[in-house]
């Protein structure tokens, strides 16, 4: 699968999130990449395929989901460590400084995620959407601490007009009774 180009479409409703899912697949020449609910009864749509079709079929999913979309977005040159820790597959050897963006939206979680990955030298641990969180989503990296500060300073920044940053941390030198709860 092309994961180059990413779009995505968070609702408020688990219906019409699968109505719009259906309709965002029909309406162009892209591939799901993730289609599903999250608290508290949200759903959602991440597609991947040329940045035109992304584009369109997002357009299509704002357009079906319309007052019931919470957030959405397209990225035309997602990093390559996004799908990884989205769907909780990163390989992170070691932890040395950790950086965390929390958000409300899952949609301006991996907005944060793609912008911080691309502004310093760090590997993301994990993107924890939404289960069990009440529609709030974070994520997690780690590099040296110059680094990670950066990055996380480059995601708070990325999220812009999405759904607001609640919180954000480096922590320098966490315990490793903290690193063994990340993996």
């Amino acid at each position: 699968m092309n994961l180059r180009t990413i779009g995505c479409v968070e609702l408020n409703s688990v219906a019409l999130g699968m109505h719009t899912a259906d309709e965002m697949l029909k309406a162009a020449q892209v591939e799901l990449v993730m289609a599903r609910p999250t608290c508290p009864g949200r759903y959602i749509v991440v597609v991947t395929g040329d940045t035109g079709s992304v584009n369109s079929s997002v357009e299509v999913g704002r357009e079906i989901g319309a007052d019931m979309v919470v957030d959405w977005f397209t990225i035309p040159s997602v990093h390559f460590d996004v799908i990884p820790a989205l769907s909780g597959t990163s390989i992170v050897p070691t932890i040395d400084a950790l950086g965390v963006i929390e958000t409300c939206t899952a949609a301006s979680c991996i907005v944060a995620a793609d912008a911080a990955a691309k502004a310093g030298n760090v590997s993301l641990i994990e993107i924890r959407m939404a289960a069990g969180l009440a529609g709030k989503a974070y994520v997690t990296m780690t590099g040296d601490v110059g680094s990670v500060n950066a990055s996380v300073d480059a995601g708070v920044e990325g999220v812009g007009d999405g759904g607001p940053v609640l919180s954000h941390v480096v922590i320098p030198s966490p315990s490793d009774g903290l690193k063994a709860q990340l993996f």
